[in-house]
């Protein structure tokens, strides 16, 4: 079976990216506890070329915001479902609130069967 990936696009506003970054770190701790293979959190540097899609148009990113592009890899879509179900039962993520970092309804979310990998 081919991995499987959740893909996450999301506008963080650059005075929370310090906050953000620690709520990433422990959300990481947690995926990777239960079985994810990789967990990648990027912050926007070299985006939005002219002639090409805007990720900052894509993540709805407002003034003063940056866009985060982030994905966690898993073995398949099987052990995604599996790891996903143990990682939104855990009360350390239950107990985290993105409330007041970044705006999670407008946060892009989705998983991605490989189509090409190594």
């Amino acid at each position: 079976m081919e991995k499987y990936i959740d893909g996450y696009l999301l506008s963080v506003p650059k005075a929370n990216l310090p906050t953000y970054t620690k709520m990433a770190e422990q959300a990481k701790a947690i995926w990777l506890e239960y079985g994810a293979l990789d967990y990648r959190e990027c912050v926007a540097d070299d985006i939005d070329r002219e002639g090409f899609g805007s990720f900052t148009a894509a993540a709805g990113a407002r003034e003063g915001e940056t866009v985060v592009f982030a994905w966690i890899l898993y073995a398949n879509k099987a052990e995604r479902d599996r790891i996903n179900a143990k990682v939104m039962e855990d009360p350390r993520l239950t107990g985290m609130s993105c409330e007041g970092v970044f705006d999670f309804k407008r946060m892009c979310w989705g998983g991605f069967s490989t189509l090409v990998a190594k």
